[in-house]
């Protein structure tokens, strides 16, 4: 028995096919690398901001409370826009813009690697595992936010009416010297609570509404995919950004403070902020916005989601005619 097994021991390593089987590579997912996610995701959540960054402009000073000239009594979306172009024109509604251009292309690259990276680890095999995709839009959030909440400042304070900078590098100069670093993540506690919320309802509304989509249709799916990347994630910015949208405010407030006449906290305790606009304004005041904010997570959910897909399509495409060459 133990002559037997020796030889048969011994030959496995030599084996040729026992060396192809534990042959290292770099890891892939959906027959793609980390680095094209990230460029896949930069490239759509670009896409999203610069497009929709007039009603992004538009929900900022709705929700700018205060008693100096930022603040914005409550009035309807026709109202505010009309006062916008009146006032300013239409430089306004794309004043900060730079801020965003800065900040959205880094963010998003993280944002949507992390998230195909937790998806991976977490979904066990199975793409319908809705907890898998609602745990790795947490993840995804918190590190993006990281990224962004810096470049989100600066793009609020300059969306503000009469806001005092001049543009991004005035206001990032003029932020570290009057207010010290810190006032660049004051939000951060509060976008990561928003956003960790926010997140895993869009993910596993737009991964369940895609599901769904295709199900209908399946026959047409592959001609369809672009039409359902687009309506899936259209319903699942709109659903998150209506339930999160009394953090958003929150955020505003915190990022804003102390900026043209509006108001300034003692600290950034999400509670004592809640606290200070109910007492002014009664609960229907952490809805301030909530149109605009709708209107902007809708359809830029549907672009980002559309051009991201699209562009994970154009590598796979391009990793297929690269392996048939080869």
């Amino acid at each position: 028995m133990a002559t037997d097994a020796s030889p048969k021991f011994r030959g496995v390593p030599q084996s040729p096919e026992f060396h192809t089987a534990i042959s290292v590579s770099p890891p892939t997912h959906d027959g793609l690398e980390f680095w094209q996610f990230m460029i896949a995701g930069s490239i759509a959540g670009s896409v999203e901001h610069m497009a929709m960054f007039p009603v992004d402009t538009l929900k900022t000073r709705m929700q700018a409370l205060g008693a100096g000239s930022c603040a914005v009594q409550p009035v309807g979306v026709r109202q505010a826009l009309g006062s916008i172009l009146r006032i300013e024109g239409t430089a306004g509604l794309y004043r900060g813009i730079g801020a965003m251009g800065l900040g959205a292309g880094p963010a998003h690259a993280v944002y949507f690697s992390v998230y195909e990276f937790c998806k991976e680890a977490f979904s066990g095999g199975n793409p319908n595992n809705s907890a898998a995709h609602a745990v790795s839009g947490v993840f995804a959030t918190v590190a993006s936010d990281a990224v962004i909440t810096p470049m989100d400042m600066v793009k609020q304070r300059l969306q503000l009416k009469s806001s005092p900078y001049k543009g991004v590098a005035d206001c990032v100069k003029r932020v570290l010297m009057e207010e010290g670093i810190g006032a660049f993540y004051a939000s951060y506690r509060t976008t990561v609570v928003m956003n960790a919320p926010f997140t895993a309802v869009h993910f596993s509304t737009y991964e369940a509404a895609k599901r769904g989509l295709m199900e209908i249709s399946p026959e047409n799916a592959e001609d369809e995919r672009l039409v359902v990347h687009a309506t899936a994630g259209a319903a699942a910015g709109a659903l998150a950004a209506a339930l999160t949208t009394p953090l958003d405010v929150v955020k505003t407030q915190l990022q804003c403070q102390g900026v043209c006449g509006c108001d300034r906290f003692s600290s950034s305790s999400i509670g004592d902020v809640i606290q200070s606009i109910v007492s002014k304004e009664g609960y229907r005041g952490l809805m301030r916005g909530w149109i605009p904010r709708m209107l902007f997570h809708a359809p830029a959910a549907a672009i980002c989601w559309s051009t991201y897909e699209a562009s994970k399509t154009f590598f796979q495409r391009l990793g297929g005619s690269n392996s048939s060459v080869n």
